[in-house]
C-alpha cells in the first residue's frame, strides 16, 4: 500500500471509514477537519451548551480545536505547521472567518501558506462553522519557501504568501478581483474589473472579473516564481453564480489551454472576501526539473470542451472535477415512473467513482491511492450514500474526505455529486 492512512476512525453509527490524514512519499495531507472529537459529533469543549459564554466566544473554541486535530495529523505523518504548503477553508458563515484568520495567525506566525477561503452552504456536523484541509510536507521532504509581494499577497487580516514552493510544485493562493493599493475600486472590487458606471453594456461582468484575476493576480503570481500559463497543472474556479460556468471556462481556455485538470465549484452568494466579488481561483503548478507534466486520458467525458481528463505531474495526479455525466447530461437520472427504487446520490457516485478508478488506471496507479476527497453535494444529507459507495469501491478503507454542501445547480445540471479527487502516483 502506497498511501498510509493517519489516526483513522469509524464514524457514527454507520461505521464510517475516515482517514483524518494521509502520507503518500513525502505529502502529508490533513483531509476535512472540523472541531470534532471523532466520537460524538462537535467536541462538548467546543460548544459547552450550558455556558456557552463562559469560555469566550465559541468560534475561538472552534478554530483552535480544529487546529489541534490538524496538528495532531500533521505529528503523526512526520509534517508540521511550518511544512504546511497550503490551506482550504469552507465555513458556514462570514462570522467565522475573523476567529479562524485569528487562530490561524497564532499557530502559523507570519508566515501564512497559499489560502482558498469560501463560505458553503453546509458542512457534515451540526453546529460546525468551519472545515479545514492542509497539504504539507515531512520534515524529510524537499524544502518550503514563502514568495511575498506587496500586492499579491493576502490582505493584512489573511496575510498568505503569493506563493509557495514545495520542489518542483509552486502553490499559488485563491485570488479574487479584491482591489489592492493605488487601485480604483467600488465596492471592494477592481475597477478594472467592472462595467464602467452608467454603461449599460461594455463587456460581460463575469468575463471582466476573470480576466482581472488571471492578467492582474495569477499570472504575475506565477513569474514570481519563473512560470508562466503552460505550467499549471491543477486549478480551482469558484463562481456565486452558476450560470457563469461556460464563461469562466471561456477565459480560462484562452489563458491557459487545456492543459491543466479543472473543477468549477458553485458556492453561495456573497460567499467570497469581497461582497460583490463572483468568482475566486486557485492554481498548482510545476517547475521544470525532475517533476514531468502528462496529461491523462481514459475516455472520461470531460464537464467543458478543451478540458483536460487529468494531469499526472511528479508524483500526484489531479483529476477535473468528475460528475456522473457526459456530454449530453446527467448519466443517472431517476426513472420518474419508479423514482424510490434507486439512490440517486449513490448511484452517481459509483458513476463518478467509475471514471475516477479508470482514470487512476491510465496513469498507472489505482483509487485506492487516492489522498484527497473533495466531495461537493447540493444535499449533504446524501453523504451517507455517497460514502457507501466509496465502500463497496473499497471495502474498509478509511477515505481522506472532506464534504461540503453547494448551492445547485452543478455545472452539469442534474447533477448532485461532484468530487475533487488528488491520487499519489509514485
Amino acid at each position: 500500500m502506497s498511501v498510509e492512512p493517519l489516526l483513522p476512525v469509524a464514524l457514527g453509527n454507520g461505521r464510517v471509514h475516515y482517514a483524518p490524514g494521509v502520507r503518500a512519499g513525502s505529502w502529508v495531507f490533513a483531509s476535512g477537519h472540523m472541531a470534532q472529537d471523532y466520537g460524538h459529533g462537535i467536541a462538548a469543549s467546543v460548544l459547552r451548551e450550558g455556558a456557552p459564554n463562559a469560555a469566550g466566544p465559541k468560534a475561538a473554541r472552534e478554530a483552535a480545536r480544529v487546529f489541534d486535530n490538524v496538528e495532531a495529523v500533521l505529528a503523526a505523518g512526520g509534517a508540521s505547521l511550518e511544512r504546511v504548503v497550503r490551506t482550504d477553508q469552507y465555513y458556514t458563515t462570514v462570522a467565522m472567518v475573523p476567529p479562524y484568520q485569528a487562530a490561524r495567525r497564532q499557530r502559523f506566525g507570519v508566515l501564512i501558506p497559499p489560502s482558498t477561503s469560501i463560505v458553503q452552504q453546509g458542512l457534515l456536523l451540526p453546529g460546525a462553522a468551519l472545515d479545514l484541509q492542509v497539504v504539507a510536507v515531512a520534515g524529510d521532504g524537499p524544502p518550503v519557501e514563502h514568495i511575498d509581494h506587496e500586492t499579491l499577497s493576502g490582505q493584512p487580516t489573511s496575510g498568505y504568501s503569493a506563493a509557495l514552493t514545495a520542489g518542483d510544485f509552486v502553490f499559488v493562493p485563491g485570488n479574487t478581483a479584491t482591489a489592492v493599493a493605488g487601485e480604483e475600486a467600488r465596492n471592494g472590487v477592481a475597477a478594472e474589473a467592472l462595467i464602467k458606471q452608467g454603461q449599460l453594456w461594455g463587456g460581460e461582468r463575469l468575463r471582466l472579473e476573470a480576466e482581472f484575476i488571471v492578467r492582474r493576480r495569477l499570472l504575475p503570481s506565477l513569474d514570481l516564481a519563473g512560470l508562466g500559463p503552460a505550467d499549471v497543472v491543477k486549478a480551482q474556479i469558484y463562481l456565486t453564480d452558476p450560470g457563469d460556468c461556460a464563461v469562466v471556462h471561456d477565459v480560462w481556455a484562452e489563458h491557459f489551454g487545456a492543459g491543466a485538470a479543472v473543477s468549477v465549484i458553485p458556492c453561495v452568494p456573497r460567499g467570497l472576501v469581497i461582497e460583490d466579488g463572483r468568482i475566486e481561483i486557485n492554481i498548482l503548478a510545476h517547475r521544470d526539473g525532475k517533476t514531468i507534466k502528462t496529461a491523462v486520458a481514459a475516455g472520461v467525458p470531460p464537464t467543458f470542451e478543451n478540458q483536460a481528463e487529468a494531469v499526472r505531474c511528479g508524483d500526484l495526479l489531479f483529476l477535473s472535477a468528475l460528475m456522473a455525466a457526459d456530454g449530453d447530461g446527467p448519466l443517472t437520472a431517476p426513472d420518474p415512473r419508479q423514482p424510490h427504487f434507486a439512490e440517486r446520490a449513490g448511484d452517481e457516485a459509483e458513476a463518478i467513482l467509475d471514471a475516477a478508478a479508470a482514470l487512476c488506471e491510465a496513469a498507472g496507479t489505482s483509487l485506492e491511492n487516492v489522498v484527497r476527497v473533495q466531495q461537493f453535494q447540493t444535499d449533504i444529507a446524501d453523504f451517507y450514500a455517497v460514502h457507501q459507495a466509496w465502500q463497496r469501491r473499497l471495502p474498509g478503507r478509511p477515505i481522506p474526505f472532506s464534504a461540503v454542501e453547494v448551492p445547485g445547480p452543478l455545472p452539469v445540471p442534474g447533477c448532485s455529486v461532484m468530487m475533487d479527487l488528488w491520487v499519489y502516483a509514485p
